[in-house]
């Protein structure tokens, strides 16, 4: 009987290079594995790297724009200014009016046009919106109210 199971044991015992050969062939696939995992973290740091540099470009591109829009209001509001404009009246030769030259005629139903800048302007007015007493009041006042008025409201 031993010597049957000394044989089935011996029949089923693989060769030591086969047993060699898994351990080679798990260990190479652990290496595989690891190796397309450090490849995806490299893809996706580098993806990550790359966006956050794209906005620090962008960012830098919005405050230069930003600066560019002051310099240009600034020069604006120089050239606008009362007295640049007074100067450039005189210049032109136009002159001050005096008490007595100016006749204010009244029309009834006369509306005056509004310049086309103020036509094509976007009306960003927000309307003020009423919030709604149920986002209002706390979870007391309700409670109260309902011990007050009962379950219905």
């Amino acid at each position: 009987m031993q010597i049957q199971a000394t044989r089935i044991i011996h029949a089923y015992r693989q060769a030591p290079w086969r047993v060699q050969r898994q351990y080679v062939g798990a260990f190479l696939l652990a290496v595989i594995v690891v190796a397309l995992v450090s490849a995806l973290y490299l893809d996706v740091t580098a993806r990550a790297a790359l966006a956050g540099r794209e906005i620090q470009e962008l960012r830098l591109g919005i405050t230069a724009i930003q600066r560019s829009n002051a310099d240009l209001e600034t020069e604006l509001a120089g050239l606008t200014s009362s007295t640049t404009m007074q100067r450039r009246a005189l210049e032109l030769g136009y002159r001050p009016v005096k008490p007595g030259e100016l006749d204010y005629v009244f029309v009834p139903g006369y509306v005056a046009p509004e310049p086309e800048i103020l036509l094509a302007a976007v009306d960003i007015t927000t309307p003020a919106y009423r919030v709604p007493k149920d986002y209002t009041e706390s979870l007391l006042e309700w409670l109260d109210e309902r011990i007050k008025f009962g379950a219905a409201p």
